[in-house]
């Protein structure tokens, strides 16, 4: 009985792991942006995008995020508002990496 009880409790605790996400929050600006060359810009444009993609997973109505809802609904929040601040700061650094790749004339 104890053993299923735990099974339970650790089959409910992965569902409601699995329905968090947590994309990176990049900052804006940063020290060596200046030094950058064109190919570092496009590759962290393309690490932004893949921020994104892992944002907006946190926004939509997933199954697993549906479960954590369903088990432990302050998570939601916590994912939706962690999705927020992460897809912002992505938008803001990307902003700052396209000024940056017209000011050094990059072509991609």
């Amino acid at each position: 009985m104890k053993t299923g009880k735990f099974l339970g409790l650790l089959a409910a605790g992965s569902l409601i792991l699995a329905g968090c996400v947590s994309p990176e929050v990049v900052t804006t600006n940063n020290i060596d942006d200046a030094s950058l060359t064109c190919d570092e810009i496009k590759t962290q444009m393309g690490q932004l995008d893949e921020i994104r993609a892992e944002a907006k997973k946190g926004k939509t109505a997933s199954g697993a995020n549906v479960a954590a809802a369903i088990l432990f609904w302050p998570a939601v929040i916590g994912n939706y508002s962690n999705a927020n601040e992460a897809m912002n700061a992505a938008n803001k650094r990307h902003e700052v990496l396209v000024a940056l790749a017209k000011k050094k004339r990059c072509k991609f």
